[in-house]
């Protein structure tokens, strides 16, 4: 059984970690790997935000350890923190024991970007393009300390976006991320990459080459690209242009290789042309034709002086 490492006094759970205690307030985020539970430090009551990953075997394990060791490799005002972490307990998969992975993050009380496009559409009030292009900088410059380390995010959406003070964002949510380039030499390999991107990679941002991995194949880092598209058409028009199609039951698969060609007339009409121009660039089938993030950063830097 797992040792315990949280106790109920008087009604309140807690974690220790590196000398400090940290009490549990409600949990506020639940994933299919991990949960999150917002905790105030016992000695300032400051808030934070406890992500808690359940590891069943030693395979669970060298995940979570990973996504700390990708934390510890980035330093990027755009890229959440890691500021503590613990593990605890040893997972077994033979005598059915588990370990406890804990990382301490900061808390963002503004929610994330997918909260308030959610807002914004009930209101029908786009945000204007100087915010969106704002965003979306951050997002890429955030990514492009994620890409430099040889890394990909693998689940870019506006959820994992987090609102900060000052017109600011922060990516979060390293727990997809996965060596940027994967060479594909059996069909098994491709498999088990294919298996692992749906379980980790939103379906409606997902790019369409890890829907159905060939073999020999190479992927890279540009799935991020594509769902970076996907994120800054969700700026634009509030959702991923793939969204109605999930919503409708017909195949995202197929919807995503037969690439997005089209932008509503309607719903935000102050949208700027240039900007579906950069989403159309980057929403493209073939990997190969997708830029890379600097590129993307360039031609933000151009925008700017358009809009």
């Amino acid at each position: 059984m797992l040792q315990r490492i949280f106790s109920v006094f008087c009604s309140r759970e807690y974690y220790d970690i590196d000398g400090k205690r940290y009490f549990v307030r409600e949990l506020i985020g639940q994933g299919g790997f991990s949960t999150v539970d917002l905790v105030s430090e016992a000695s300032s009551d400051r808030l934070y935000a406890l992500k808690k990953i359940r590891c069943h075997s030693t395979e669970d394990e060298q995940a979570a350890e990973q996504e700390i060791r990708y934390h510890k490799q980035i330093n990027h005002p755009s890229v959440i923190e890691c500021l503590a972490f613990r593990t605890v307990g040893s997972a077994d998969i033979s005598s059915n024991q588990t370990s406890l992975v804990l990382l301490l993050l900061p808390f963002y009380k503004y929610g994330s970007l997918q909260t308030l496009l959610e807002k914004r559409l009930l209101k029908k009030e786009p945000l204007s393009d100087k915010l969106i292009l704002n965003y979306f900088q951050q997002i890429c410059e955030g990514l492009a300390a994620i890409h430099v380390i040889g890394v990909a995010h693998r689940d870019l959406k506006p959820a994992n976006v987090l609102l900060a003070p000052n017109d600011r964002v922060v990516i979060m949510d390293l727990g997809s991320a996965a060596p940027a380039t994967v060479e594909i030499t059996s069909y098994n390999a491709a498999q088990r990459l294919q298996d692992d991107a749906a379980e980790r990679c939103s379906m409606t941002y997902r790019a369409p080459e890890l829907f159905n991995i060939q073999s020999p194949s190479t992927i890279d880092e540009r799935t991020d690209i594509w769902s970076l598209g996907c994120l800054l058409y969700a700026l634009c028009y509030y959702k991923s242009p793939f969204d109605e199609v999930f919503e409708r039951g017909d195949s995202v698969a197929l919807a995503a290789s037969s690439g997005m060609n089209h932008f509503p007339n309607s719903t935000t009409p102050g949208v700027n042309s240039s900007l579906n121009d950069l989403i159309s660039t980057m929403l493209v089938v073939d990997p190969k034709e997708r830029p890379f993030i600097a590129d993307v950063l360039s031609s933000i830097e151009a925008l700017k002086g358009l809009l």
